[in-house]
């Protein structure tokens, strides 16, 4: 938990986090070191690493909201909504406001550009997919109302979300419109859940 000082609280979490991906996106991530980021913070590193235990989650920030979206997805879906539906209501609201975790927000194409260019950040962002998984298996096993094999739905939604995120920085890298992007997204996301409506979670 970060400290609640001045020094340690919440304001300086996201300060030391402007000013990391402030540096990563003008000069690359690898050629960025996190005691560079903790004096034009103006903290020291131990500070930094108090609030980001890995330099990768300095720009990988993202990981916490989305095992929460996750979580909430299952926990507190309404009533007579199965987990599928759940999670297929969380992606297109995630679409339809291009929130960051669509890979559709106005900062997308920098942020894929950094992590392409940078070996560390896409190991870290597979080891983040690694542990999405496990968290929705978690919580799928632990949930009365789903009848889908709690392993097989979360290894499938979470390699078949990120196969539609990749190929979504894919095209914007390649300088598509980000409405046609946008488009093409909502239909591959589609087609994961018919897949995963008809195979993982169909009753035999």
């Amino acid at each position: 938990m970060p400290r609640s000082g001045a020094r340690g609280g919440p304001q300086t979490r996201a300060r030391i986090l402007a000013v990391a991906n402030r540096l990563f996106l003008e000069r690359g991530y690898d050629a960025v070191t996190v005691a560079e980021i903790a004096r034009a913070a103006g903290v020291s590193s131990v500070t930094v690493f108090n609030h980001f235990p890995r330099k990768e989650d300095l720009f990988m920030d993202r990981a916490a909201d989305a095992a929460d979206l996750l979580r909430a997805a299952v926990r507190d879906r309404a009533p007579g909504v199965d987990p599928l539906t759940a999670l297929r209501q969380t992606s297109f609201r995630l679409l339809d406001t291009r929130h960051p975790l669509s890979g559709l927000a106005e900062l997308s194409l920098p942020f894929f550009r950094t992590v392409a260019a940078s070996p560390a950040l896409v190991a870290r962002a597979r080891a983040i997919g690694a542990e999405l998984q496990a968290t929705l298996a978690e919580e799928l096993e632990h949930d009365p109302d789903s009848a889908a094999d709690p392993a097989l739905l979360a290894a499938f939604f979470v390699a078949g979300y990120t196969a539609v995120l990749v190929e979504t920085a894919r095209r914007l890298l390649a300088g598509e419109p980000a409405s046609t992007v946008q488009a093409s997204h909502g239909v591959r996301l589609e087609r994961l859940f018919t897949a995963l409506r008809d195979g993982v979670t169909a009753r035999s």
